[in-house]
């Protein structure tokens, strides 16, 4: 029994070290594999690499002929007070009011846009004795104007109606913006096109990659109007002539721009 007692001992011992290096092996990889994987080894059952996604952005435009016009007009007046200007420019509105009522326009399709006030001045230099110069500024007058955002439906008497508003009084003209009174359709064709255009050119990407469209990951959009607008003008001009103003609309172009990401895989 003695002889065996120390063999006993050792074997003992040995056992008790044993699982403790294997739990020391254990835990060193297991520690090591924890950090990788929380760091980007381990991935959600839905997520997707980002060396199998495809990012295409495509735009898309269609053009319709416009059916509504905005036309922002309206009356600038001087005086020699600040009550003159305004009286004056107040006479001139109302008369624009009226022709503008007269050619078709109802009140819904007029709004004030722009109301302002301000005096003139003119710089006066004086020579004083010693032969220098002092300058200074005068007041000369005052400067009313008023401007309305107009909403024409008519447009195949938009030429003769910006007459009339010239005749009425109407002496400013800011600009011209054709349009769609109802945009939501041909917006919508553009959207889809731009699409269509997008998978058409994921597809031949993945392709040539030897690769298929698995799925779409993200669209997002975005989109504008492009008018067709009408060069700044005084209005004076377009009164010169006893034929009515000619007008033009042309067509009018709705833009979709639409960025989607594609799922690539075998």
């Amino acid at each position: 029994m003695r002889r065996f007692l120390p063999l006993f001992t050792s074997t003992a011992a040995l056992a008790l070290i044993l699982p403790q290096a294997a739990c020391a092996q254990m835990q060193g990889p297991a520690l090591g594999l924890t950090q990788q994987s929380v760091a980007g080894a381990y991935q959600a059952p839905n997520s997707i690499q980002p060396e199998t996604t495809l990012s295409i952005t495509a735009q898309a435009t269609v053009k319709r002929e416009p059916d509504i016009a905005y036309i922002n007009a309206g009356v600038q007046a001087e005086g020699d007070t600040a009550t003159e200007a305004m009286e004056s420019q107040a006479e001139a509105m109302t008369s624009v009011f009226d022709a503008l009522e007269t050619a078709g326009v109802a009140k819904k399709d007029m709004q004030t846009s722009n109301f302002s006030l301000w005096p003139r001045y003119t710089y006066i230099e004086t020579k004083l004795k010693d032969g220098s110069s002092r300058g200074e500024q005068k007041l000369i007058g005052y400067t009313a104007s008023n401007q309305l955002t107009i909403k024409v439906r008519d447009l195949d008497n938009l030429g003769s109606m910006l007459d009339s508003l010239v005749k009425a009084g109407g002496n400013t003209f800011n600009g011209l913006n054709f349009a769609l009174d109802d945009n939501t359709e041909v917006r919508n064709e553009a959207r889809r096109e731009a699409m269509a255009q997008a998978r058409a050119r994921a597809d031949l990407y993945a392709e040539a990659a030897g690769l298929r469209v698995m799925r779409i990951v993200t669209i997002s959009e975005s989109g504008n109007y492009s008018p067709s607008p009408m060069p700044m003008a005084r209005m004076e001009a377009m009164a010169s002539d006893k034929a009515n103003t000619p007008m033009a609309g042309g067509e009018v172009g709705y833009n979709a721009t639409v960025n989607v990401v594609f799922e690539l895989g075998q």
